[in-house]
């Protein structure tokens, strides 16, 4: 592990850009995805169609094609992204699809009388949904959204293929000059990542019970 001492500004310089591309990434696929999990649910069929359409196409294209769009498609049609924040939309496009699935099956497993006690009491489509829909279908989302999140931690190691440095494309760059070290220097890396994804792990479980105590 000397090679990490030596390089340890390189190591937190690709540690610290994989965990904002993470949180960034996380942050808004959040938000994004429990927006088209509302339309999936929608009585508008035409939303229901964009919404579905958009989940199933993200969820069957492969990130790597998602990530060569917004880095070399879309400044040929006047968008132009730096690298990293078009990391940052390609997994959180990405991510989003998965979320949405995710808060989906929650909002599905929301006893139907929930929601006719919602609008007998007068309350519109979105008060009903935001109101008394999504916080019980987040209790039972929690495992499945936090094992996405624990993909997308993953899936940022895609960004280094596209000229974002993070670990790995910090891992290629110091197999290449310690090639000595090779094993040494994947090891390291794998750690890294575990020191993100254990606690989202540990995470999951302790809101898992919380919500279990709850009920």
């Amino acid at each position: 592990m000397d090679t990490f001492l030596i390089e340890r500004d390189m190591l937190w310089d690709a540690f610290s850009t994989t965990l904002t591309l993470a949180a960034l990434s996380g942050v808004i696929a959040l938000v994004l995805g429990t927006l088209i999990a509302a339309l999936r649910v929608s009585p508008y069929l035409p939303l229901r169609s964009v919404a579905t359409a958009y989940t199933e196409f993200l969820r069957n294209t492969p990130l790597t094609v998602v990530f060569f769009f917004y880095v070399f498609v879309t400044p040929s049609i006047g968008f132009t992204f730096s690298y990293r924040v078009a990391a940052v939309i390609a997994l959180s496009c990405y991510t989003s699809a998965f979320v949405a699935e995710a808060v989906r099956s929650g909002i599905n497993s929301v006893a139907v009388g929930q929601a006719e006690a919602a609008r007998s009491l007068g309350m519109s489509f979105r008060q009903n949904l935001f109101i008394v829909v999504l916080p019980q279908a987040f209790r039972t989302a929690i495992p499945p959204l936090i094992s996405v999140f624990i993909a997308l931690v993953k899936n940022t190691s895609v960004a280094g293929a596209f000229s974002v440095f993070e670990l790995f494309a910090m891992s290629r760059r110091l197999t290449n000059v310690y090639s000595a070290d090779v094993i040494a220097i994947l090891i390291g890396v794998a750690l890294c990542y575990l020191i993100i994804c254990i606690p989202l792990g540990q995470l999951a479980g302790h809101l898992e019970r919380k919500v279990a105590f709850a009920r």
